[in-house]
């Protein structure tokens, strides 16, 4: 198996171009493409052996995480400083974002072991993906069916009685493959109010199924997920409305499916496929049931492309249902309601390869909202390689992010009402930036700068609501990012962000700094195998952030923290592989949100088997 590209690059430094699938709506290569983008592949992964997807993430640049509290609980991530609901998520093409929790990316929900590949696209991507992808896109994928085979395991116990286990199997044939695989992780985790109280532990199950048919220039393929989670935090004291330590509860669920067909000839590809999403979230208080939210996104689309010497032509269509349930017995059924909308856009895209050395994008989507006003989004990049070893990429785009069901239609009766004159948040961006690379070396800069208009607020009035806001936020930093490899025996990444966000609710107001967003962040990562021993480590420096504390109803300043993992493993069979990984190894005592406290340092060992080719 070759080693993978280093984890913080935006284009490959091995012999093999990487493929960067949301770039575009047509796959391309990642070094022709203008866009600011990550690729993390299978053997980054499995050098690093970190449990979640966001533990991956957040060594990617321009990526902010907060968690309220240990594993498990409430994790939000907002790319180049925009909001936690303005990124997409994308896992084995399916549109993650859960429709009955505020749109978000359920990111405590998503492990890394079901996981080959991760993809982030940084940069307002509306005019692609439509609605969410604002601050950037993630699209996660699980293996090739094609080229998965055999058995692969993995069994782990560690700190705070934490246990975790994986199973993958694949077989394939010249035009047929498929790959299931299931993994279960639990611990007991810490009190994440911090009073030396009961523990919040968590359990995860997840599981995946896939199969492909490729025959010639047909294609057809199908993939169904599901999620399970149980998460247990801290809330507020019913009666004073401050942080305590409580017995909440949460119980979640994610179920999705995708099919897929796609035939190509004489220059042409039609595609078509479907998605169907299902999440179910119960919240409890001890064993009393307090509320639940129900979501369900059907989404259908096709595609015709058309490529005629270096010109690629795509014309697409999608239609998004979406349906909403809430219920609760905390307040005798006043937050119940049943909610419905739907979507149909029409994307057109234009990339053309003029000569080697000059790469042009645009693209352009209407979306037909059926809830509130449409909205049409463009992007366009430019990529110039004026020297060996040398490109220059510049772009420019815009997104938008739709009202939740929530901001539309309130919450409680007389309490928290809806406001269904909302129009989508939307952002314009740009970015322009130089990158070098040369013999296993690689070095890039990018600058990049954003502004958010019409965001969705909260007006605190008797009753409250929503609306979007008059002034302007805006969002300007620079990135860095450097690289080196040797063989196999050392991949070596680092990169830098300098992040300025400032938001602004009212116009001529004077803008006041973005909570949970560090102004400068770093991260160093390195990995590889010699002979008989592989390793991974990790060091991700979170800088100041501030934070709102409604205990006491003003703005705190958290500390910055370094985050230290690393991993070490040793082949004492052909087959099977003996480690020990160390996460959070300073012990850093840190949080992301005001009053929720994280783990200190875990160790955890367990054994690897691969068995088949």
């Amino acid at each position: 198996m070759p080693l993978t590209l280093p984890l913080l690059a935006a284009a490959s430094l091995a012999a093999e171009p990487s493929i960067i699938v949301t770039g575009s709506r047509e796959a391309m290569t990642a070094d022709s493409t203008a866009l600011s983008s990550t690729l993390i592949e299978e053997e980054t992964i499995e050098a690093l052996a970190l449990p979640s997807a966001v533990d991956l993430l957040r060594l990617t640049p321009g990526v902010a995480v907060a968690t309220t509290g240990p594993r498990g609980t409430q994790t939000q991530l907002r790319i180049r400083g925009a909001e936690a609901n303005h990124s997409l998520l994308f896992v084995d093409g399916i549109r993650f974002n859960d429709p009955a929790a505020g749109n978000e990316p359920r990111f405590e929900l998503l492990t890394a072991d079901l996981l080959s590949r991760i993809e982030i696209v940084r940069g307002p991507q509306s005019a692609l993906w439509g609605a969410e992808a604002l601050g950037g896109v993630i699209a996660v994928a699980g293996p090739d069916p094609l080229a998965a085979s055999g058995l692969a395991a993995v069994g782990e116990y560690g700190s705070l009685d934490s246990r975790r286990a994986f199973g993958r199997y694949g077989s394939s044939s010249a035009t047929f493959g498929m790959v299931a695989g299931a993994g279960w992780q639990r611990s007991d985790g810490v009190d994440s109010f911090g009073a030396q109280g009961e523990r919040d532990g968590y359990e995860n199950l997840a599981a995946s199924l896939k199969a492909v048919h490729r025959a010639g220039a047909v294609e057809a393929g199908a993939v169904a997920h599901w999620i399970e989670g149980r998460s247990e935090f801290d809330g507020f004291d019913p009666v004073t409305f401050r942080r305590a330590d409580t017995l909440d509860r949460t119980s979640n669920r994610i179920g999705a499916v995708r099919g897929w067909a796609s035939a190509r000839r004489g220059g042409w590809t039609v595609r078509a496929e479907a998605s169907y999403l299902d999440s179910a979230n119960r919240n409890f208080l001890g064993r009393a049931p307090l509320n639940s939210s129900f979501g369900d996104r059907l989404s259908v689309g096709g595609q015709v492309s058309r490529r005629s010497g270096g010109h690629l032509f795509v014309l697409a269509a999608e239609h998004q249902q979406e349906d909403f349930r809430a219920r609760d017995t905390a307040f005798f059924g006043g937050t119940d309601q049943d909610r419905s909308r739907s979507l149909t856009a029409a994307i057109g895209e234009w990339r053309a390869e003029w000569t080697a050395d000059l790469i042009t994008d645009l693209a352009v989507r209407h979306d037909d909202f059926s809830a509130f006003d449409d909205a049409t989004t463009l992007r366009a990049s430019v990529l110039v390689r004026p020297a060996r070893a040398w490109t220059i990429h510049a772009g420019y785009g815009e997104g938008i992010a739709q009202p939740t069901f929530y901001d539309l239609f309130g919450f409680f009766p007389g309490s928290f009402v809806g406001n269904p004159e909302l129009r989508p948040e939307r952002s314009r961006g740009w970015e322009a930036g130089v990158a070098w690379r040369d013999e296993g070396f690689e070095a890039g800069a990018t600058y990049f700068s954003a502004r958010l208009e019409d965001e969705i607020v909260d007006i605190f009035t008797l009753p409250s609501t929503t609306a979007n806001a008059s002034g302007r936020s805006r969002r300007q930093g620079l990135e860095l990012r450097a690289g080196y490899r040797r063989a196999d025996r050392l991949v070596l990444s680092a990169n830098y962000t300098y992040l300025a966000a400032n938001d602004q609710r009212t116009a001529g107001e004077a803008p006041v700094r973005e909570t949970r967003r560090p102004r400068h962040s770093a991260n160093l990562v390195a990995h590889g195998t010699v002979g008989r021993f592989r390793w991974g480590a990790a060091l991700a420096y979170v800088g100041a952030r501030r934070d709102s504390d409604f205990d006491a109803f003003r703005t705190v300043t958290l500390a910055g923290y370094v985050l230290a993992s690393a991993q070490a493993a040793y082949r004492v069979l052909p087959k099977l592989e003996a480690f020990v990984r160390v996460e959070n190894a300073f012990s850093a005592d840190y949080q992301d949100v005001v009053g929720y406290d994280t783990l200190g340092r875990t160790v955890h060992a367990g054994l690897r088997v691969a068995l088949g080719d």
